[in-house]
Order: C-alpha cells, then structure tokens, then sequence
C-alpha cells in the first residue's frame, strides 16, 4: 500500500475549498475501487483574512482520518505554504494543488498512477488555459526566460502541478533554501520525469490573489536561485563598454595630436555620461539582489512560522 499526500496551499479560498474537497472525495472514491492506496491532504492556510480556516476545519470535522489543516500565523506566500506542507507530511509521493479549482482534482490520480510505475517525478503541463491576456502572456515570457536561461530540462509551456518521490521531497526540506522557486528546485536533482497534459479551467470563484508584484518577486527569484546569466549579462556589458571606451579614446587622442577637437561635443558627451551610468545602476541593483538574497540566507530566518497544527 502507498501514501500519497496532496498539500493545497490556501489564500482567501472561502467560496471554492468545501467545492474542491467534494471533487477529491468523488475522485477518490473511484480511484480506491481499484486500488488500495492511502490518501492524506494537508490544507496549510497562509494567513487568510477571510473563512477559509472556518471553512477548512469544517472539512477536518468531516474528514477526521484523512485531512490536516496547518495555519500559518500569517502570508508567507504559496511556495512556503507548499513547504510547510511537505515538511510535516510522511507518506510515499507528494502532489501540490492549488485551491482555486483550476486543476481537474482526478488529475493527480492519473499522476499517482504513473508514480506507481517507478516514475519519481510527474509534471501535469498545461495544454491550454482560459486566463487573462496579460496571465498568458506574463506565464509565457517566465517560462520560456527560465527554460532558456536557467532550467532547460523544464517542459515548455510551464506547470502548475507536480507529483515527487519521497526522495525529492527530502532533498526540497534538506537544501532548506530561500526566496527559491520549489518548483524548478526539483530539477537540480536531475531525475527523469513525465509529462501528463490538461486543459486548465477558468476561474470559477474571486479573483486570483496572485497579483504582479508577486509574479515579479517570483521571476527574480527564479533567476537569482537557478541563473548565472545576469552576472555572465554584466561582464559581457562591461567589456562591450570597456572596448568602446578604448576605441573612443584612442580616437580621441589621435584628434587631439591633430587639433581635430573642437568645443562641439556637449550633446554627444551627455549620452555616453547618461548611458554607462544607467547601466552602472542596473549591474548595482542586479548585484544587490544576489547579495541581499546571500545575507537573507545567511541569517537563517524561518520561511513560515506555523501556528497550529490540526
């Protein structure tokens, strides 16, 4: 018999969970009819302002055997909400859905049953989406920047949800790593993976919480934890610039052993001042988000702190 635990991160989720808990139990009332599997869900409540905590423990009072609610004391974000999940589950694969009804519930019962066949790594890849312009768009241009510059073993077109061996999740908790992206972390272990297609569905209640803020915050993590490419970026620059500069200079010297140099020029110097300084700032700030992440990591602050455990 095997253990799968499915970890659900929930933010302002009210009007969907009790939904999305009908559509597990459905799914997995018919799973088990052939199957004599375990199933644990481990709903972590990331400082939600609204019911869901209400609303979760009521299916913790429905569902005694099988659900774990874990509050968080506050919004650590869903990426630390999936790791406080992982983190105090035991069981043989680990599956992350989100709360939002987007992902068809059966899906990870599909996974599940390619887990099975030896498989310790299972991506469900999105076929299509019915989300925003901006949405696709934005989740196109991350995905394809990070599968070109940082992960290249990642499915093109991105992922939601992922299904990982024990083993995976026990290098996740072990490396213990901050203002990461755990799901391109499961590459560094370079495990063979499979791919099951969907169609992910619309929203159906609120809006997404996951606002462009967040969205930005998660690309320059992503890069900073998986990349080299800015730094490599900055030293391409800097001898583009430096070869520039010789070349000017040596033009600027042969003009004034000739008397070629005449007052005229101010415009032209202004443009060269403002533009090696504007780059100036940028490889600051770039460099300043590899320190400041190195200092963060360095002070050894908890990602989440939990304040119960239901």
């Amino acid at each position: 018999m095997n253990k799968l635990i499915v970890v659900i991160p929930c933010y302002y989720n009210e009007e969907s969970i009790i939904e999305l808990m009908d559509d597990l139990n459905l799914c997995e009332a018919n799973y088990l009819k052939i199957n004599d599997d375990k199933i644990e869900y481990i709903f972590v409540d990331d400082g939600s302002g609204d019911r869901t905590f209400e609303k979760l423990m009521s299916i913790k009072e429905q569902n005694q055997e099988k659900v774990k609610v874990i509050k968080l004391t506050g919004n650590f974000g869903s990426i630390n909400a999936i790791m406080a999940g992982i983190s105090n589950g035991t069981g043989d694969c680990y599956v992350t859905l989100s709360a939002d009804l987007q992902e068809p519930a059966n899906l990870i019962f599909e996974m599940f049953k390619v887990w099975k066949k030896g498989i310790k790594l299972v991506i469900a890849k999105r076929r299509s989406r019915k989300d925003s312009l901006f949405t696709i768009i934005y989740s196109k241009i991350f995905h394809f920047l990070l599968r070109t510059f940082a992960m290249k073993e990642a499915p093109k077109g991105g992922f939601d949800l992922v299904l990982f061996d024990k083993k995976i999740r026990d290098f996740l908790v072990n490396i213990d790593e901050k203002n990461t992206n755990i799901f391109y972390s499961i590459f560094l272990f370079k495990y063979p993976y499979e791919t099951i297609e969907y169609d992910r569905k619309p929203r159906k209640y609120g809006k997404s919480k996951w606002i462009f803020s967040k969205k930005v915050k998660l690309l320059i993590d992503s890069f900073v934890s998986f990349s080299f490419f800015p730094i490599r970026l900055i030293s391409g620059m800097g001898l583009f610039l430096g070869i520039i500069a010789f070349l000017y200079g040596l033009f600027i010297i042969s003009a004034r052993i000739f008397n070629l140099i005449h007052l005229q020029g101010w415009a032209a110097i202004m443009v060269v001042l403002l533009f090696v300084s504007s780059f100036q700032m940028i490889a600051i700030g770039i460099l300043g988000e590899y320190i400041w992440r190195s200092l963060d990591a360095s002070r050894n602050r908890p990602i989440y702190i939990i304040d119960e455990i239901y």
